[in-house]
């Protein structure tokens, strides 16, 4: 009874581990997805608090997406010019429709966005969500 006990024990918990992997692989191949939309970018004279509890610093490559947690790291991407930076999410945002993300006045520098205020973008998470503090 209890050797059918083990092996019945034992077999489940190899099916859990596989169904594991199987979810952890699903769930990385899900944060190589790629998004397309369009981004703004906050003025280089803005100041004030980050929904992260991070005070807005222009100088630092970070960004507003609306459900990303924050810490997450993504590549934004031109595709005309195909520039592109990594920034981290540390605000929630942009709350107007057809916007994808509000990034950084220095990730804007990078893109070249300054004079045009709005630009078509891809953004691809990049490696694994950052834990640290609101900070950043």
């Amino acid at each position: 009874m209890q050797r059918d006990l083990r092996t019945w024990l034992f077999a489940n918990g190899i099916g859990l581990a596989i169904a594991a992997i199987v979810l952890c692989t699903s769930a990385n191949a899900r944060e190589r997805t790629i998004w397309s939309g369009t981004a703004a970018y906050y003025s280089e004279n803005y100041k004030g608090m980050t929904a992260s509890g991070a005070r807005y610093d222009p100088n630092k490559f970070t960004c507003a997406h609306r459900t990303l947690p924050f810490g997450t790291r993504l590549r934004v991407t031109d595709p005309r010019t195909h520039r592109s930076v990594v920034v981290v999410v540390n605000d929630r945002g942009p709350f107007n429709k057809g916007r994808m993300l509000d990034l950084s006045f220095a990730a804007a520098k990078i893109l070249r966005m300054q004079g045009h205020g709005l630009i078509k973008v891809t953004a691809t998470i990049e490696g694994p969500v950052a834990r640290t503090s609101a900070a950043q």
